[in-house]
Order: C-alpha cells, then structure tokens, then sequence
C-alpha cells in the first residue's frame, strides 16, 4: 500500500475515535505512537461479516400461557422442554457410542508427565478399557444397575473418565469425592452412600480412607483401587483392618480375563451422586440422572448449533474439578462430539504450561481465574503508552462485539492482543464462565482481548450444572442469558425482601428435565428446595430484563436483620466491594444486636503494591496490612464503589479490618466449590469482629 493510500485510509470517518484519542495525547506520547497509527487502516481492510444469532436479541425468552410467569427460551418450537437433541444419545452411556461413531476412533483422553508432550488414548481404547473396569466390578460381586454405587476420590485424569463410563455401561452409579474434602465430609458421604468400594489416584488419599475403616467410622468400605504404584506397607495396613488394596491395572486385568456383557441404562436411572459442598452442615447428595445430563448437555448444543459446530477437531482442557456438575456437563458435551478431552497435570500453577501444550479450543473457566487473568494484564501495562493502546484497543473489539463481531485476527489482535491469545495455546474458540457472578467489566475485557465465543452460564449442581445461558451475539455482559431450552424459569415473590414477581424480580425457580430427583436418603432437605409442582427454588434472586434475559440480583439464603430491622444480603455488597483493585477477597458480616456491617478484607498481594505507592504508601505486604491509613484508604474506595452500584447507606460497611492470608478450602473458610462458609468464618474472625463493633462509633 502506497503512504498516499494509507492517508486515505487514516482520514476514514471510522477512525475518528483514534484521532481524536491521538489529539489528546502529550507530545512525547505521541512520537511512540506516529507510526502505529498508520497500522490501523489494516483493522478496516480486514472487517469480517457479523455472527447471525440463533434469535432475535431484543425478545430471548417469553412467557408460556397459563404458567404463572414462567419463560422459556424462544429457541424452543414449542411450549415443551428440549429432552434429547440427539435422537440416538439418551444416556450418558450413549454420548459416548455417539462419540467413538463421530471420532472415527481419533483422540479422546490425553495427559502429560513434566515438560512432555501429551499422549493420548483413542476413544476405542477408552471404550475396551471402561467395560475391563466395568467388568471387574462385577466379577468383584457389585450388581449391575443404579442401586450399586461406587466412589471416585481423585483428581481429573484419565482414569477418572474411564471408571465413569465403565459404571455407566453397568448401570453402576458414580459418587464422587472432592479431592479437597477434609476427613468429616469423606467419612460422611461414604456412609451416606454406603460405599463399599472408592478408586482413588494416590496413596495419601488410600491412607486417608483406611483411618475412617480403622477407626470404625466407615466399616462398610471393603476395597480401595489405587491408579498410582503404592507400597506393600499400604497393601498390609489394609490387610489388618479387612480392605483390600488393588491397582487400576489388577482391575483392568481382571475384567479384562471376565469380560461381561454390558448392562445399559435407561434414561431415567441415576448416573451420579453429586455431593453438594455446602456453606453450612454436612454436604447434601444430589440425584442425578442420565436424562438430567444429556438433556442439560442438549440445550447447550441447541443454543450453539448455528455458530459453534463442535467436532473431533476440539480439544477441551479439563480442570475444574470432575467431582462438580459443571465439569461433567462440558465432558459430556465434548464426548459426544468425538472431541478430545486433555487434562492438566494436576497443579493449578502448571495450568498456563498445559495451555501452551494442549492448545485447547474449548476452555470452561471460573470468576476467580478471570479475575486473575484481568489482573495480571492490566498490571504488565505499567505505562502511560502501554495503558493508552490496552484502552484504546479494547474499546475498538469491544465496538466490534456490540456489531455480533468475534475475531481474533484484526491488528488489535496481531499488536495487542496475541501475547494473551498465545498464553492460553492460540486456538480458543470457545470458554464458559459460571459457579459465580463475574464483573461486566472483567466479562468484556476478556470477551474483546481474547477473540472467542465467551458465554457466562447460570445454574447448581441441584438443575445439573446450567438452567440459563447467554445467547450466541449478545455480548453484552451484567446479565446470566435466557433459560437454556430444557427448562422453565419463574420468579416467585420474597416478600421480606420486597422483590415480587408482579414487578419481574424474585426468586428464581427452575423446572425441566435437568432438574434433579432430590437429596440422597433426606427428604426434608429435599422438600425445601423441590416443590410438589417439581419447581427447584434455587435461593438466588432474579430480575428479568427488557430483552428476556435474566441478572442475578441478590441471595435470599444469607440474608439477615440488622438492629434496626433492615434485611441485608451480604454476597451482593461484597460482589460490589470485590471490584475495588487492592480487594482479593470480603467478608461482610452484621448481627441482629448491631445496626451497622463491618467487614474483612484480605488484600490482594499482586496489586495492592502498586496501589499503595499511588496513594503515597511504602511498604512490604504484611507492612501494608498493618497500616491504618491504607486500611482507611481502602475503606474509602470500598465505599465509594458502593455509592456508585447504589447501596443504601445502612449496607455500607462502617469499617474493616485486614487479613494478611486469603481464605482458602485448606484453612476451612471456603467450601470446594469456593464459596464462603459463614459461619466458619464469623468464627474465626470473631476477635476482630468484636473489636470492631467495640471501637466503632456512628
């Protein structure tokens, strides 16, 4: 292209946004920048077509007649719940036949040893060793079908799929155990489900459950199969309290040398107990069955059928947690497909490396890694310059994004963005974010920088994972999508929170095929959240928007009264509190004796540094905590974003006091599935608490 081309170019009314950015900026500013500007008119040469959405955005769920409010997704032909997407796939069991028919017997499971490439099984070695596992189970004398149960206590790795879908193809029912879990909860839901029999992947996790035997807390456990090589003392300590102790290959061999005819599912059979890791008391055993799953995993594929096309040409990274519904859900979908399925190497800090080796096209994430991804990328920007062109190109993809436009290839990209891109392996095409509420603003940095179709999904374990889901073209974040096409979504009145379902606000309830049958062996729980209408209450708080989609506006579970009456909801301040940038975690806490909040705020050790010395502080990050002017600095700024998000005066906090250690699944304070455990935190903080309430005066 000629220079007098490029000024052409350059003088385009589509470029005015730049100029005038360039106007304003210092003349030193300006020399870095002379010769980049000239690259923009390449953005133009290459403008890519729209994605068409699958529907209208400004209508994506209506009302069904004669259903109290309930919507449904208008992806749907008729007032009926989509059950099976696939007239051949309607059971977990059979996404996986569907998956060998469309692999063409390619890759399925895939791990890595340190600094090693992946290796990989191919879906018919998955399928001969599954029924070996599955086989051996019932020569060991389990009974095919769903009343035998069988535990995995294990991180995600092969072997956790392929004793999946070796229970699966008997019938047999899959109960699994966080890997986090402490000794109370394992001894509790091994005798909940009166588990005979738990795979695990490691010795220390054998030893762990052959305390419970010895102690006589779990008596009912007889085998443990180890996937790791293990010592003769493990094989002895289980002989003296009457556990068998096996390796995953003695039970390959076994089935292998008894094969048996599979025994498959019917749809409406059990396939997981999914422990629930709640905030307080002991987890509660969800029911699922196959037909929950597959149709939870149908909506997904319906609402992305028109632009997202999955094959045996995607490769998912698995690391959340298998013991989750969320991970089993995206396996579920992935399997069907023929696509392959690469696992980390089983410590969270290795991720970005197993990114880099895998080069997944499909990466499920969490708030918490979004934030930190956030984070980090803002904070590598510690110029004027490089500040300048991460805002300045952020805001051109994110005016492509409100044009349905999602590409990775515009100069933003190839300047700004590739590094990004690159660091998760350069061939994302696809990510899902739920399990908790995650900035707008976090939402769609990462949707523009990163290029992929991004959706933010919403549900629990209780509807199988999701019940509603962004629509593919609306990038426009603060809200969680309309009903996935499996289900209803109602909002029924909470009067003493005064959100009511006349005025489109209330708690939300969902009723489809995805909703679970209820708690293992507890009906009263089960009936707290189960109605004799089948409706699940799921304790959040919805406001439906003009668009038919749903915001998620408060918690109904965690509600309590402040000394003056005032009904506080504590996870929606400290959602707003969170965004404040020296915040990592919040604790706001009140009490019915008290007529105002305070808090705990554990500081975020990668950017309160910063943060500090622009307020004029110095110091180490345990000085930093101890400062009390950086304490009322972030108070302030606490403050502050709860006048701008609209928070009444009595759900400000009145003070604070800093936490050096975040609260984490190992200290106690957070449960598996990272939320908070507020009781065990009230305890904990209780001398701070109290100091609080005693020196605060308003």
């Amino acid at each position: 292209m000629e220079a007098h081309e490029l000024f052409q170019y350059f003088r385009m009314p589509e470029l005015a946004d730049f100029r005038q950015y360039v106007r304003t900026l210092p003349t030193n500013t300006l020399m870095g920048v002379g010769a980049f500007a000239a690259l923009t008119t390449f953005w133009y040469a290459t403008r890519p077509k729209a994605l068409r959405p699958p529907c209208d955005l400004s209508m994506q769920s209506v009302e069904v007649p004669g259903s109290d409010g309930a919507r449904r997704s208008t992806l749907l032909d008729s007032e009926k719940p989509l059950v099976y997407f696939y007239d051949d796939v309607t059971t977990v069991y059979e996404v996986f036949l569907r998956g060998i028919q469309v692999s063409n017997n390619g890759h399925c499971l895939g791990s890595r040893k340190p600094n090693q490439p992946y290796e990989w099984l191919s879906y018919k070695q998955v399928a001969e060793m599954s029924e070996s596992v599955g086989s051996a189970l019932i020569q060991k004398g389990f009974k095919a079908g769903p009343e035998t149960f069988v535990g995995i206590f294990a991180q995600n790795r092969p072997e956790w799929v392929i004793i999946e879908q070796g229970c699966f193809a008997y019938s047999l029912v899959v109960v699994p155990l966080y890997d986090t879990l402490g000794t109370e909860a394992i001894t509790y839901i091994v005798n909940k489900a009166e588990l005979s029999l738990v795979f695990v992947d490691k010795p220390d996790k054998a030893n762990l459950l052959l305390e419970g035997v010895e102690n006589k807390l779990t008596p009912g456990l007889k085998i443990i199969v180890l996937m790791d090589s293990f010592d003769v003392d493990l094989l002895e300590r289980g002989k003296k309290c009457g556990v068998e102790i096996l390796s995953f290959k003695a039970m390959e061999d076994l089935g292998r040398a008894n094969r048996q005819k599979p025994k498959p599912p019917a749809p409406e059979d059990l396939a997981v107990i999914c422990f629930t890791s709640g905030t307080t008391g002991n987890p509660k055993g969800a029911m699922i069955t196959h037909r929950n799953i597959v149709s939870d995993c149908s909506a997904f594929v319906k609402m992305t059928e028109k632009v997202l096309a999955l094959t045996a040409n995607d490769t998912h990274i698995s690391f959340l947690p298998l013991a989750h519904m969320y991970e089993q859900l995206m396996l579920c979908v992935m399997l069907c497909h023929g696509a392959k399925i690469g696992f980390f190497q089983g410590d969270i800090r290795l991720l970005m490396d197993d990114l880099k080796a895998l080069q997944p096209t499909v990466f499920p994430v969490v708030p918490r890694l979004l934030n930190r991804m956030f984070d980090r990328i803002f904070g590598q920007a510690n110029t004027t310059l490089k500040r300048w062109l991460l805002d300045f190109a952020s805001k051109r993809k994110e005016a492509e994004l409100r044009s349905c436009i999602i590409r990775n290839n515009s100069l933003w990209d190839k300047l700004i963005f590739h590094k990004i891109q690159s660091s998760l392996g350069g061939r994302v095409r696809l990510m899902v974010t739920g399990a908790a509420p995650v900035s707008a603003t976090v939402l769609t940095f990462l949707r523009a920088a990163l290029g992929c179709q991004f959706y933010e999904g919403y549900g629990q374990t209780e509807c199988t994972a999701g019940c509603c889901l962004t629509i593919p073209g609306d990038w426009t974040a603060g809200h969680v999508g309309a009903p996935m096409p499996c289900n209803l979504v109602k909002l029924v009145d909470v009067e003493e929170m005064n959100y009511l379902a006349a005025k489109g606000e209330g708690e939300i309830c969902v009723k489809g095929p995805n909703v679970f049958q209820g708690y293992l062996k507890d009906p009263e729980k089960t009936a707290e959240v189960l109605d004799k209408d089948g409706w699940l209450h799921t304790g959040d708080i919805g406001k439906w928007l003009p668009n038919g989609t749903l915001k998620i506006i408060d918690r109904k579970k965690h509600i309590f009264k402040l000394a003056q009456g005032e009904y506080i909801a504590p996870e929606k301040i400290e959602n707003i509190y969170l965004r404040s940038e020296p915040v990592a975690q919040v604790f706001v806490h009140g009490e019915s004796l008290q007529a105002f909040l305070i808090a705990i705020v554990v500081p975020d050790a990668e950017t309160i540094g910063h943060w500090a010395r622009k307020k004029g502080f110095e110091g180490s990050f345990e000085e930093l905590c101890r400062n009390k002017d950086v304490k009322k600095a972030i108070l302030e700024d606490m403050v502050r974003l709860g006048k701008e998000a609209g928070l009444k005066a009595f759900e400000q906090v009145k003070g604070i006091a800093l936490h050096p250690e975040l609260f984490s699944i190992e200290n106690g304070l957070l449960t598996p599935t990272m939320k908070a455990k507020r009781p065990e935190l009230r305890n904990y903080f209780r001398p701070q608490i109290d100091e609080l309430y005693s020196t605060i005066k308003v």
